[in-house]
């Protein structure tokens, strides 16, 4: 029988990360405003490993691009920095989630609205009682649209409202959406980024959001809504787009997928929504113990099962060490 979700929480001292691998040092960002803007005070990592297990969610899909269920703990192996590690607990089960939506009503996204909002219905429909949701929208800056609630009902109601103008702040919204996360009562906590192309508009750089990231305990999934370079002019930030929002997820274990039909963003939503309830869950006490505050990378293996084409792996990339 494996162990619930909620016994191996308790094996944890004090909050471990579930979203990420383990628990990070502090962000040393300079913060950069605009004339006559005043910054709220950047977000602070508040979870500090006092305990030795380090919780690493993995999705799994074979060739297809399906998700794989079923393995077993003797299916894994884990290294941090290449040095094997002993995986002491597994679970597969589901666990409540705390969600950010993330959400671009920038000028370009006016045709796209009206399936975004739709995207974001699709994954809702995928919810848990136990789970709780939040809207980030940005154009121009970022904005909180609704704080944390179980009603999922509002946040549909205020993006039915939404009205696509202005530039685009994605890394502010990212910022923010993690600023905000430090208040989610589940474990499990991630994004979903729904956006139409790169950054132009925000005081945060993609260096500064990237170290943050790393440093959360957040997976990031992103849906790129990417028109083909021959249907209009692109600007430099529109073609750069993806590769950042890939860049930005993968850190975190998540994944960006990108749409080029519109048509395609509800099922896309969906299929988000149906990887985050099918992850599993490795436990391990890693055996370098200094606290050094460094980066340590972890990698996931599969044992191949006997018969099963390839199946692929995809994990947090890695956490931050305590410091002294």
């Amino acid at each position: 029988m494996l162990p619930s979700y909620a016994k191996l929480l308790i094996r944890c001292v004090v909050g471990i990360c579930l979203g990420s691998a383990s628990c990070w040092g502090q962000a040393n960002l300079e913060v950069r405003t605009k004339p006559g803007e005043k910054l709220e005070p950047r977000p602070r990592s508040n979870i500090r490993v006092d305990s030795t297990l380090v919780l690493i969610p993995v999705t799994v899909t074979d060739p297809l691009n399906r998700f794989v269920t079923g393995l077993e703990k003797e299916n894994f192996k884990l290294l941090e920095d290449k040095q094997p590690q002993e995986i002491t607990q597994f679970s597969s089960e589901d666990a409540p989630l705390s969600v950010g939506v993330v959400f671009d009503c920038s000028g370009s996204m006016g045709h796209k609205l009206d399936k975004s909002r739709q995207a974001v219905a699709q994954f809702f429909k995928l919810a848990n009682p136990e789970d709780e949701f939040f809207l980030v929208q940005f154009n121009d800056s970022a904005n909180l649209v609704q704080a944390f609630t179980r009603n999922l009902e509002e946040i549909q109601n205020k993006l039915a409202f939404t009205q696509s103008k202005g530039r685009t702040a994605l890394l502010d919204a990212v910022y923010m959406a993690l600023h905000e996360m430090k208040k989610a009562k589940n474990p499990r906590k991630a994004l979903l980024l729904i956006s139409d192309g790169g950054d132009n508009s925000s005081r945060y750089t993609e260096a500064e959001i990237k170290t943050l990231v790393k440093e959360a305990d957040v997976q990031i999934y992103a849906i790129g809504i990417f028109e083909s370079a021959g249907t209009r002019s692109r600007t430099p930030e529109e073609t750069s787009g993806p590769a950042l929002l890939t860049e930005i997820a993968e850190q975190t274990g998540g994944r960006q997928y990108q749409v080029d039909n519109l048509n395609e963003l509800p099922d896309v939503a969906a299929k988000i929504g149906v990887e985050l309830r099918n992850q599993y869950i490795l436990g391990y006490s890693p055996k370098n113990l200094s606290h050094d505050g460094k980066y340590r990378r972890v990698q996931v293996r599969l044992v191949q099962p006997h018969g099963m084409p390839l199946l692929r792996p995809f994990w947090k990339q890695g956490y931050y060490a305590p410091a002294q």
